[in-house]
C-alpha cells in the first residue's frame, strides 16, 4: 500500500528556469565583445569585467542550477562558456600582468578552433531541442571559426566580418533569454522560441 501511495506522488520541480540568465549573460557579453572585434570601439575593462562578470560568473551560476535540474547539455553549455569567458579574460590580463607571455595568432586560432568544434558538436545536440539554441549554436560556431582564420591569416577584414556576425550570435541568444523570461512571465508563448 506504502508502495502504490509513493508510486503516485509527483514530485515537482518548482524551482526557477536557469536557462535565461545563462543566456543573457553569454549573449550580452558576446555582443559587447563583438562590437570591439567590428571595430566601433578598443578593448578595454567594460569587456573585461563583463567577461569575469555576467559571461563568466553568472553562466557558471547557471549552469551550478541546471545541474540541479538534470539538465546535461545546459550544464555543459553554460559552465564552458562561463569559462570559455574567464580564460578568454586571462589570456588578456596574464601578459599584462607580467604572468605569461602574449599568445601569438598561431595559438589564438587554435584556441578559437577548438572552441568551434566543441559548439559545433553541441549544435548538433540542439538539433533535438528549440530553433532559437540551434540558431545560437551554429552561429556561435561559424563566429568561432571566423574569427580562427582571422588570426590564423592576420586578415583584419575576416576579424571585423566575424564581428558582425558576432553581434548576431550574441543578439540571439539575447533574444531567446528574455523570451524565455516574457513567456514564463506571462505563462503562454507571448515570444516565439
Amino acid at each position: 500500500m506504502v508502495q502504490d501511495i509513493m508510486s503516485n506522488l509527483e514530485i515537482k520541480d518548482t524551482t526557477a528556469n536557469p536557462a535565461p540568465l545563462g543566456l543573457l549573460g553569454f549573449g550580452l557579453t558576446t555582443v559587447l565583445l563583438n562590437l570591439h572585434n567590428a571595430g566601433f570601439f578598443d578593448l578595454n575593462s567594460m569587456i573585461l569585467a563583463m567577461g569575469i562578470a555576467y559571461g563568466g560568473i553568472a553562466q557558471i551560476i547557471a549552469s551550478a542550477m541546471e545541474y540541479k535540474k538534470g539538465n546535461t547539455f545546459a550544464t555543459v553549455a553554460f559552465g564552458s562558456y562561463g569559462l570559455f569567458w574567464w580564460t578568454l579574460v586571462l589570456l588578456i590580463i596574464l601578459p599584462k600582468l607580467g604572468l605569461a607571455e602574449v599568445s601569438d595568432p598561431t595559438s589564438m586560432a587554435a584556441y578559437l578552433f577548438m572552441w568551434g568544434l566543441f559548439t559545433m558538436v553541441m549544435f548538433i545536440g540542439t538539433l533535438k531541442l528549440t530553433r532559437g539554441l540551434q540558431v545560437i549554436f551554429l552561429s556561435l560556431t561559424v563566429l568561432f571559426f571566423l574569427l580562427a582564420l582571422g588570426d590564423i591569416t592576420g586578415n583584419t577584414t575576416i576579424t571585423i566580418i566575424a564581428g558582425y556576425e558576432g553581434i548576431f550570435t550574441g543578439a540571439s541568444a539575447i533574444y531567446v533569454g528574455l523570451a524565455e523570461v516574457l513567456n514564463e512571465t506571462y505563462g503562454k508563448k507571448v515570444v516565439p522560441i
